[in-house]
């Protein structure tokens, strides 16, 4: 049982980092660029692309390249609805909308405007 908590304690460990959490809510609707990604984050190129690398280490990203890009997608569904389900009892305690806790802004607008 010790090896299981350690990789459970490893796998917290991932999601513990706001800017991993912002990378995962820019992502969890759809695949995005590095650029857009790191313009949704408001980070720098370095830092997202660490957290994205260790986020794709971990498997819970996947990748592709396309010429010079690199676009991430989720890879672990599982890891979107934890996250999911934790935001959004969060953001029902500070006063924010639960359904709307990991749904990106330009997802949003698209359903509006269907």
């Amino acid at each position: 049982m010790n090896e299981v908590f350690e990789e459970v304690a490893n796998y917290f460990s991932l999601l513990c980092e706001p800017t991993r959490l912002k990378i995962l809510y820019a992502v969890c609707n759809g695949e995005r660029s590095v650029g857009d990604i790191v313009a949704q984050v408001e980070s720098t190129q370095a830092n997202v692309s660490r957290q994205l690398t260790l986020l794709y280490r971990a498997k819970i990203l996947a990748r592709r390249k396309e010429g010079t890009q690199v676009f991430y997608r989720v890879d672990d569904e599982k890891t979107i609805d934890l996250c999911k389900s934790v935001c959004g009892r969060i953001a029902v305690e500070v006063g924010g909308e639960p359904m709307l806790a990991m749904v990106p802004p330009v997802a949003e607008k698209r359903r509006q405007i269907n």
